[in-house]
């Protein structure tokens, strides 16, 4: 039987990249990508992490670095990150036999069995996302998940900082192929707190107790793990050992829950633009809940101020259960515009709102029933008018076709959020799209 063995590919500083790749005046300059309505950094640049920029900063706290150090500043350009992400993916699936899409930057890939130089058919990989897309990755290898992760880890500081790891693992490190007693000495210059599931409070538990390395960690009695913390630590320190205990997985679970929330480019206090929202998140919501065959028996809707303003506070929730289940935007959207009226109060300075849907089932397992009210075949219509609209916005691009009462204003609205420094959607937008001129 052929013993596991995974790879995890993770493009670096995968938001920042993409950005580069038709922007390259800002490379080796330092770059942040902001969160929704400009708030905080998400993703740095070696340079700006350089500077001591931390995850999650406040840009207003860091902006006076674009004076200071040439600090550039871009609002996430989400549906660019998500066509590279799926070009780059593409390739990478081409490392092994499996392909699990872990989240818009990583993958793992099954390599098990997989003959020859490892390195090098990794390698060869790297070169061709960096050329075909434009995006810089860097390889882990190992037995397990958790040490494919951990590899991963060491093959990015290996190439950020040269020194802390031998310069062979830089860009690509195979735990697997390394002697016991190198592989002991990269686990020991491993800080604990890198492992994979392994939280801030976790760490601090084990550094109390004199688990400060990976190596520590990897030598723990699993029973003394399993009594002192969980299982889950329990099944973290097997897969250190070498026991593979997390498969892959072929497709993502489908969701219990879906969400759609965000906070608002300014205050809003109209009950006409919160229903604007509500009505665009609900849709939002609702084609994600189609995208995995699946339908809803509940909404709920929120809407609260923000608690950074010396405002009146008002937070306030409902659920509104459905009829029958469905997934149809429509009447999804008037439910949680339903809820929206019964929560809502004036004078309120509200900053943020979301819907999500619950009690989620396969639309596979519904069983119909006698709809008096409904024309022949009204459903069936309806079915295919939710499948023409998540076409068209597919084809064209988010937005395209939109509820009526979502408003007609687009970026315009009172509600929408800040992207003041988003640049084009170069691969998703045909106004967007570079033209080469000769």
């Amino acid at each position: 039987m052929t013993s596991p063995l995974y790879a995890l590919v993770d493009g670096n500083n995968f938001y920042v990249s993409c950005e580069r790749v038709f922007r390259p005046s800002l490379n080796s300059k330092p770059v942040v990508v902001l969160s929704n309505n400009d708030g905080c950094a998400i993703a740095r640049s070696n340079e700006a992490k350089a500077l001591g920029i931390a995850m999650g900063a406040p840009w207003f706290k860091i902006r006076h670095m674009a004076e200071s150090h040439g600090l550039v500043a871009l609002s996430a350009n989400f549906p660019l990150y998500g066509d590279l992400s799926d070009r780059m993916m593409s390739l990478v699936a081409g490392l092994g036999h499996q392909q699990e899409i872990y989240s818009i930057d990583e993958s793992f890939v099954d390599i098990s069995g997989i003959p020859g130089d490892l390195v090098k058919r990794s390698r060869v990989i790297r070169e061709r996302v960096l050329q075909w897309v434009g995006i810089p990755c860097c390889i882990g290898i190992g037995p397990t998940k958790t040490l494919a992760k951990l590899a991963n880890h060491i093959a990015k500081t290996a190439e950020r900082k040269p020194g802390s790891y031998p310069a062979e693992l830089a860009q690509i490190c195979n735990l697997a192929a390394l002697e016991p007693t190198a592989r002991d000495a990269v686990l020991a210059a491993t800080p604990v707190e890198e492992v994979w599931g392994v939280g801030r409070r976790i760490a601090a538990q084990l550094k109390e107790g004199g688990t400060h390395t990976v190596l520590d960690l990897a030598r723990m009695d699993l029973a003394t793990v399993r009594q002192r913390w969980s299982v889950v630590l329990e099944r973290t320190v097997r897969e250190l050992q070498g026991q593979s205990c997390v498969d892959l997985q072929d497709l993502a679970p489908d969701k219990q829950e879906i969400a759609c929330t965000r906070s608002f480019g300014r205050p809003v206090t109209a009950l006409e633009d919160l229903s604007e929202a509500v009505s665009e998140f609900a849709s939002r919501a609702a084609e994600k809940l189609r995208r995995q065959e699946g339908l809803a028996n509940q909404v709920l809707t929120f809407v609260r101020t923000s608690p950074f303003r010396p405002d009146p506070q008002y937070s306030r929730s409902i659920v509104v259960p459905l009829r029958r289940p469905t997934a149809d935007s429509s009447l999804i959207a008037d439910a949680a515009l339903t809820g929206l009226r019964c929560i809502y109060k004036p004078d309120f300075l509200y900053a943020k709102a979301g819907v999500m849907l619950m009690e989620l089932q396969p639309a596979s397992v519904h069983q119909g029933e006698l709809a008096l009210e409904e024309g022949p075949g009204e459903e069936r219509d309806k079915g295919r008018l939710m499948g023409a609209l998540d076409g068209l916005n597919r084809r064209y691009g988010r937005g395209t076709v939109l509820l009526g009462s979502t408003g007609l204003e687009g970026d315009r609205r009172r509600w929408a959020m800040k992207q003041e420094r988003r640049t084009p959607q170069y691969t998703t937008r045909w106004e967007d799209m570079p033209v080469v001129r000769t």
